[in-house]
């Protein structure tokens, strides 16, 4: 008779912080705008469909942003798992988020709203709210939240 050893597996996640010295005050999301300008800074002028995603606290500040994913020139394959794991690693009560499009057209695609319903009935789910999508070119912003496609 054969004796087998044990397997074990050991599952550790490690998140690496970057802190952003000159940074004094808190960044606090008070409307759509504020998080618009921001990922416009960060992902307007990029050559691919790049995701962020804001995690904010109880009082809508801005705790993390997670660069969650990089696609293609015209699209990008979501997950809400990839979505969701910064913001439960960071305790954040809610995430915003945005995502460019390098046409530099922020009307939203099927894909764009269907993803959007996918990742807020997950958030649903999980306690952690998914407060807006934007997209974003160099320049300007789009809120599916503000043109209705989200509850």
């Amino acid at each position: 008779m054969t004796k087998f050893n044990p397997i074990f597996e050991i599952v550790s996640i490690k998140q690496v912080v970057r802190e952003n010295h000159e940074a004094t005050e808190v960044y606090k999301v008070r409307s759509p705008k504020d998080c618009g300008m921001l990922a416009v800074d960060l992902i307007g002028s990029e050559d691919r469909e790049v995701l962020l995603v804001l995690c904010l606290n109880t009082k809508n500040d801005v705790v993390a942003i997670h660069r969650c994913h990089v696609g293609s020139l015209n699209s990008s394959i979501v997950h809400p798992r990839e979505v969701f794991k910064s913001a439960i690693l960071n305790n954040a009560a809610s995430i915003i988020i945005s995502h460019n499009h390098p046409s530099f057209n922020c009307s939203p695609s099927s894909e764009d709203i269907e993803v959007t319903k996918r990742i807020q009935e997950a958030g649903l789910i999980l306690g952690i709210e998914l407060l807006d999508h934007l997209i974003v070119t160099p320049g300007s912003y789009l809120s599916l939240k503000e043109k209705g496609y989200m509850n």
